[in-house]
């Protein structure tokens, strides 16, 4: 079937619509990991200090996380795609950045949880640990992608 030239443009400029959101990953993805590393830093706090507020501040951090981690993790898959060939620690990358996403996202609706608080409290806690070790190592292995395995050879 013939769609004539209006839809081989229209498909152009969805490719390169699609080209532009893989190409914003490495913009977008820095503050959803600021934020979960935040996120469990608050989280700490609270445990230490028992003071609810740090608490509170946690939540935000990781709701917010989870929203824009999977916006990151959408442009990410994008910008992988387009990478044909790219090897081994691209996968690694790709997995542990979308495994990331998900913990992000499971921490934020363990919070949701209000009929059982020790049980969601524990829950929370631990799938936001989870979620700050997947994004610490994430972030090491899109660091290696970018910057090489020897970056810190003389």
């Amino acid at each position: 079937m013939n769609r004539g030239p209006a839809a081989a443009g229209s498909t152009l400029a969805g490719q390169m619509k699609m080209a532009l959101i893989g190409r914003s990953h490495p913009l977008l993805v820095h503050f959803p990991i600021a934020l979960v590393m935040v996120a469990a830093a608050f989280e700490f706090a609270a445990m230490l200090t028992r003071d609810g507020r740090w608490h509170t501040a946690a939540i935000v951090n990781v709701r917010a996380a989870a929203a824009f981690a999977l916006v990151a993790a959408i442009a990410g898959w994008r910008m992988a795609s387009a990478l044909d060939g790219a090897g081994s620690l691209l996968e690694w990358h790709r997995w542990l950045g979308t495994t990331a996403a998900a913990a992000t996202i499971g921490a934020a609706l363990a919070t949701l949880n209000t009929t059982r608080p020790a049980l969601a409290s524990l829950a929370f806690r631990t799938v936001l640990l989870l979620a700050a070790t997947l994004v610490a190592a994430t972030g090491h292995v899109g660091g290696l992608l970018v910057w090489g395995t020897d970056f810190w050879n003389p």
